[in-house]
């Protein structure tokens, strides 16, 4: 699925309403259903039990191998409800009115999960036999104040850049020269556009969601101190850091000619078609780009023509950036029988089924003791080889994801300069989390 970042104020009332309409008599503090877990048969009958999952209209199908496994072997029922777009909008107003599911697809990152208001209304998750089965970027996501709320089912998207072989090939460039630094991307840029008829990158200004990730790629120096800061309202997004990653990548990257003409009105698909056809020698973006070709070439056609490289600011290391898919939350119901027959369902995706649902799929794992199914393309292999040593994108530090993809476009088009791009992002950042009660704001 495309890597949407969320309608943060737009969430706002949202929040607030979740923090009291979603609570309910039998949803008290989430620690409290630790000491009724008992250990799960995942294949357990539970002949009657009917459970709800929700999910976005996107990805409605995503848990359909697991769901058929599921009933056969255990005789329950799961309903799968798509919540109409704007999923991570929906979600939250549709709690507060008081109707909730079993089971919902939900990011599983701490500026995401707070919206469904986890304490109150989730079940914890951290006694289940799965968890220790997780990889260690894995075990990071679902947890929020040292409880787990959160199953993780995929791997978090990878941020890299994909490039053209063929391209490359022109510029005179081989892996030797895969950049270990922002600063050395620009420069490999530069190379194709001075050697080739190509543009360096395709940028999606007309989708405006991909154009978080060069300005993403230029913040991974900052330590988890400096996040930590921000969370509390002692850093603000207007740092001279921020300022000047959005700056170089007005100056450096787009007035600098190294995107392609119509940057502005650039999209999603029209980047694959472009990196495809040699149009543009790379493109910066996360995992769903990869499901776009996968669902449109086969994987010896992938090899052939496209690649794949890690980078971050200063060092050649990829990102992750959880999304929707990545985790599976359970909800408080006060039906004792339904919510057991939750935790079955989870442990029975991450337990007996979870190799045939990734090879289905055709997805890495996320857990090390089962493969990675054969058959994926090399630069599928490249993430998961890169994921272990990843750094996780803002959304997966900041307590809050501020749309920065839309101030960024009122940027390309000359609406407001870096300098206002970085304290429009910093008064939505401190209002939705003023609304949450952020300690601090």
């Amino acid at each position: 699925m495309k890597r949407r970042a969320l309608p943060a104020l737009a969430l706002i009332c949202a929040a607030g309403l979740a923090a009291t309409a979603c609570s309910d008599p039998t949803a008290g503090d989430s620690g409290s259903d630790d000491a009724k877990q008992t250990a799960v048969d995942p294949t357990a009958r539970l002949d009657g039990v009917k459970l709800t999952m929700w999910t976005a209209q996107n990805t409605v199908n995503a848990p359909r191998q697991v769901i058929d496994a599921f009933e056969k072997a255990t005789g329950a029922t799961v309903d799968t409800q798509a919540i109409p777009d704007l999923y991570e909008q929906n979600v939250p107003t549709k709690l507060a009115s008081g109707d909730r599911p079993d089971l919902m697809f939900w990011q599983p990152s701490i500026s995401t999960l707070p919206f469904v208001q986890p304490k109150q209304n989730l079940l914890t998750l951290d006694g289940e036999p799965w968890v220790s089965e997780l990889g260690d970027t894995e075990k990071s996501l679902g947890v929020i104040d040292g409880k787990r709320y959160a199953a993780i089912v995929t791997s978090p998207a990878m941020l890299g850049v994909y490039y053209n072989k063929d391209v490359f090939r022109q510029a005179g460039l081989t892996e030797k020269d895969f950049p270990k630094s922002y600063d050395d991307l620009l420069a490999l840029g530069h190379q194709v556009v001075d050697k080739t008829d190509a543009a360096a990158f395709y940028e999606a200004g007309g989708d405006k969601w991909p154009l978080q990730w060069q300005m993403q790629v230029q913040l991974t120096d900052l330590d988890r101190q400096w996040w930590a800061d921000l969370n509390q309202n002692k850093k603000r997004w207007t740092d001279p850091v921020v300022v000047g990653a959005i700056k170089k990548y007005k100056e450096k990257l787009l007035d600098a000619g190294l995107a392609q003409k119509n940057y502005r009105t650039g999209t999603f698909t029209g980047q694959a078609d472009a990196l495809w056809k040699g149009e543009a020698g790379m493109v910066l973006n996360v995992t769903s780009f990869q499901s776009q070709l996968q669902a449109k070439y086969s994987t010896a056609e992938i090899d052939e023509k496209i690649g794949w490289f890690p980078v971050a600011n200063s060092s050649a290391t990829g990102l992750y950036s959880p999304d929707q898919t990545n985790g599976v939350v359970a909800f408080k119901t006060g039906d004792e029988k339904r919510q057991n027959a939750a935790r079955q369902f989870l442990a029975f995706w991450l337990g007996p089924d979870y190799p045939d649902y990734i090879k289905t799929m055709k997805i890495p794992s996320v857990q090390p003791s089962v493969p990675t199914p054969e058959g994926l393309p090399e630069t599928s292999k490249a993430q998961v080889a890169a994921l272990p040593k990843a750094i996780g994108v803002f959304q997966a530090k900041a307590i809050v994801a501020p749309d920065t993809h839309l101030y960024l476009a009122d940027m390309i088009f000359g609406k407001k300069t870096p300098q206002q791009v970085a304290q429009a992002i910093q008064d939505q950042f401190a209002q939705v989390a003023k609304a949450q009660g952020a300690p601090g704001f």
